[in-house]
C-alpha cells in the first residue's frame, strides 16, 4: 500500500531510538525518547496560494530532517510506523 500526501503534508519514517547511552548504558523501551529526526518519504502537491498555483517544497523524497516533538499525526502501515506532518513542522535539512 502506498500513501500519497496532499497539499503541504509530508510522509516522514522517523529514525530508530538509540538502545544504549553514550557511556554504554542500555536504555528499557520506557526510557527511550521518540527520536525527532526521519527521513522523507513522500511529499504532496505542494501548498495551495492565492494565485491558484501551488508553492515549491523546501525537501525532497530522501531527505533526513529533524522536526518539531509533537507535529504530525504518526500512522502504522504494513507494520511500519510513519508520521504525518505539514511542511511547517520541519525545523531543518541535515546534510
Amino acid at each position: 500500500m502506498k500513501i500519497r500526501p496532499l497539499a503541504d503534508k509530508v510522509l516522514v519514517k522517523r529514525t530508530e531510538a538509540e538502545n544504549t547511552t553514550k557511556g554504554g548504558i542500555v536504555l528499557p523501551d520506557s526510557a527511550k525518547e521518540k527520536p525527532r529526526r526521519g527521513t522523507i518519504v513522500s511529499v504532496g502537491d505542494g501548498k495551495l496560494l492565492d494565485d491558484g498555483s501551488r508553492s515549491d517544497f523546501q525537501v525532497k523524497v530522501g531527505d533526513t530532517v529533524l522536526f518539531t516533538s509533537y507535529g504530525g499525526t504518526e500512522i502504522k502501515l504494513d507494520g511500519e510506523e510513519f508520521i504525518i506532518m505539514e511542511e511547517s513542522d520541519i525545523l531543518a535539512v541535515i546534510d
